[in-house]
């Protein structure tokens, strides 16, 4: 049984900690356990409930309403809730119940059918990302397990590889080609899977490589493919001068070949840039930059 602090709870449920004491004081919700020197802490039965409440009162449910359901009532709702149109952080939610259950079958009711309220590209920008970078800061912190952390991962990589076989497939395009790859250390694949999706999307051949590539590899299937663009994702923590001097590295090495560059690392850090490398915040920003480079021939 895992055991959280109020901390960890306000991070996984987004209910921030003195509107938990207060309820608890109030309502009497979710009462704590105690360590032998008074220090609050829950188990995973309390993070559960937690984000059933979360769910219900983020839905325009009142707490006072919430406070005089039982478990099972307050459960019930949540179903119900969540057969009903979804909204974003319904679904991320819903998901984190069913990875803290290990409950595979409840995960991927929750993905196919947000899957085909929202289509693939909504799914993953406004659903999966958040879902993924809540679970790193969690798994980080030492909140979750790895083997959780590795249940959601190779559970959603799977639905990843089959929606974007099904809706782009592969196809051969000699004079659009786009190499895409995470650098020697990166082993985070999603958002390059992603961004691989909206190119073969738009018409490009996408050459993949995957994760934790090294330079040498990267000039082989260079001079063999002479594809027009490179992709990476930067997601592992790094230094920034690191990430910039990784760059200009690249630079040196494909001196007139554009860079598009994504993830977390790219976000916090603000990396100053070589010349024609480029920042993809979004899959319409990808586009758009698809289009230019299209355009550039």
């Amino acid at each position: 049984m895992a055991i959280y602090t109020i901390k960890d709870i306000e991070k996984m449920s987004g209910i921030k900690a003195h509107t938990i004491r207060m309820w608890e004081r109030r309502y009497g919700m979710v009462i704590p356990n105690r360590t032998d020197t008074n220090i609050r802490y829950y188990t995973d039965e309390d993070l559960r409930e937690f984000l059933n409440i979360s769910i219900l009162n983020k839905n325009g449910m009142k707490i006072s309403n919430i406070a005089k359901l039982d478990k099972n009532e307050i459960n019930k709702k949540v179903v119900s809730l969540l057969d009903s149109p979804q909204k974003y952080e319904h679904v991320i939610e819903a998901m984190m119940l069913s990875i803290l259950q290990i409950d595979e079958l409840a995960l991927d009711a929750v993905f196919n059918k947000a899957l085909k309220e929202y289509g693939f590209e909504r799914l993953i920008e406004n659903i999966v990302f958040p879902l993924l970078e809540r679970i790193g800061l969690l798994w980080q912190t030492s909140a979750i397990t790895p083997a959780l952390e590795r249940f959601l991962t190779n559970i959603l990589r799977h639905h990843f590889i089959v929606a974007i076989d099904k809706e782009a497939p592969l196809k051969k395009n000699e004079n659009n080609k786009l190499i895409f790859f995470l650098p020697e250390g990166e082993l985070h694949e999603f958002g390059l899977l992603f961004y691989s999706y909206i190119a073969r999307k738009k018409g490009y051949e996408v050459i993949y490589l995957g994760a934790s590539i090294p330079l040498q590899n990267l000039k082989d299937v260079q001079r063999i493919t002479q594809a027009k663009a490179f992709f990476s994702a930067h997601v592992n923590a790094i230094d920034k001068q690191e990430l910039e001097d990784m760059f200009d590295f690249f630079r040196e090495t494909f001196p007139n070949i554009p860079f598009y560059i994504t993830g977390l690392q790219i976000r916090e850090l603000n990396p100053t840039l070589p010349n024609n490398f480029y920042v993809v915040s979004s899959a319409s920003v990808f586009k758009k930059h698809l289009i230019a480079l299209e355009k550039a021939d």
